[in-house]
């Protein structure tokens, strides 16, 4: 059984770092769809032809600079567990994650350094994406450009001269790309603005969704803004017009933001420190109370209520304070309470370890017993 949390290491993981408008913006994302002659979607296709596909795939992959020196696994070769890391990485949807072991001929190929690679037979034959840190949907654009040019060259792809690329859902057709941006706007939800804006985003062409994407549930105020449709327009102007509009949504949380300090000062710095304390001292939480918390130590130190923690710890905490990645940090299987201890004890450490790197001593006198890259598998 191929294990590849154990190699994975920090991949996947470039866009924790940041990028421009971090504070609000915390990735951003292309996803391109592609097909190949001559074979059916995958979702009408079967085990022999989907397996010719990977095969395909995978061949051109290894031939492709964007991807040198970068891994391949096949899915129905990884347990669930590891599927789990990767979905919390973003690295894979969740239609893989409900893969039979042995039964979907489906794969993934993941870029050495960049946070990029390949699906293989998830809806379509390729999905291709780039995810980078902050508002940054150019730098995406061109990692996923580059590999999609690198792997056309090498592979027939399905192609109309009218309908653009063919794809398996008719919302895709065109270009094949989605590009999205997730985004964290507490100020417009706490100033009960945010039903307006999104109402506005969905009368421009563009889509909300939860953080996990299409079907998951808005948590900690993150929302996933994206393009709905393809047919009809080029790449830079899906990109350009997201971008546009992502630029008035963070003017509209700003003005929010403002609204907040400016009439509600106390109540704003209690939330935040209220939200701060507990994750510096529970010893128990569960994964949406984390979230819901995090919301609020983010608005903080956006609004420099907080001197610390930095971006990059708060988001690499939104990754790593997740079930699967606790479970393989800990080596054992964990019960719901365990893996809300080890969460609990986890959030503590890291933000302990960001006071005192950055010359703040630790609130509660945390020490360093707990090893920051994972918790312990202690109840």
């Amino acid at each position: 059984m191929i294990q590849p949390s154990e190699v994975l290491g920090d991949r996947g993981l470039d866009w924790i770092r940041g990028g421009d408008e971090a504070e609000i913006v915390l990735s951003s994302r292309i996803r391109v769809a592609r097909n190949l002659q001559g074979f059916a979607f995958p979702g009408r296709s079967g085990p022999e032809e989907r397996a010719d596909v990977v095969e395909m795939i995978q061949a051109a992959a290894e031939r492709i600079e964007s991807l040198d020196g970068g891994s391949f696994w096949g899915i129905e070769e990884l347990d669930f567990l590891d599927r789990e890391i990767l979905v919390e990485r973003h690295l894979i949807s969740r239609d893989l994650l409900a893969a039979r072991p042995g039964a979907s001929s489906a794969a993934l190929v993941l870029a050495r350094e960049a946070s990029c690679g390949v699906m293989v037979n998830e809806e379509d034959h390729i999905r291709l994406q780039a995810l980078v840190g902050g508002l940054g949907l150019d730098a995406a654009w061109r990692q996923a450009d580059r590999m999609d040019e690198e792997l056309g060259a090498l592979l027939p792809l399905a192609f109309h001269h009218q309908f653009g690329f063919l794809t398996a859902c008719p919302t895709n057709v065109g270009t094949g790309l989605r590009a999205s941006v997730l985004i964290h706007i507490p100020g417009l939800v706490l100033t009960k603005e945010v039903s307006k804006v999104l109402e506005g985003i969905s009368q421009v062409g563009l889509t909300y969704r939860g953080l996990y994407g299409e079907g998951s549930e808005v948590v900690g105020n993150f929302f996933q803004i994206s393009n709905q449709t393809t047919l009809g327009k080029t790449e830079e102007d899906l990109i350009d017009h997201l971008g546009r509009v992502t630029g008035k949504v963070i003017e509209y949380e700003r003005s929010a933001r403002s609204v907040l300090l400016a009439e509600a000062p106390s109540v704003l710095e209690d939330k935040v420190w209220r939200a701060y304390g507990i994750l510096r001292t529970a010893r128990s939480l569960a994964l949406e109370e984390m979230m819901n918390l995090l919301s609020g130590v983010r608005l903080g130190v956006s609004l420099k209520l907080l001197k610390s923690p930095r971006v990059e710890t708060l988001n690499d905490i939104l990754v790593r304070g997740q079930s699967a990645h606790l479970e393989r940090a800990a080596g054992a299987k964990l019960t719901e309470h365990e893996a809300d201890v080890c969460r609990a004890t986890y959030v503590r450490d890291k933000l302990a370890r960001d006071e005192r790197d950055a010359g703040h001593a630790p609130a509660d006198g945390t020490s360093d017993t707990t090893a920051v890259d994972g918790p312990p598998s202690g109840g």
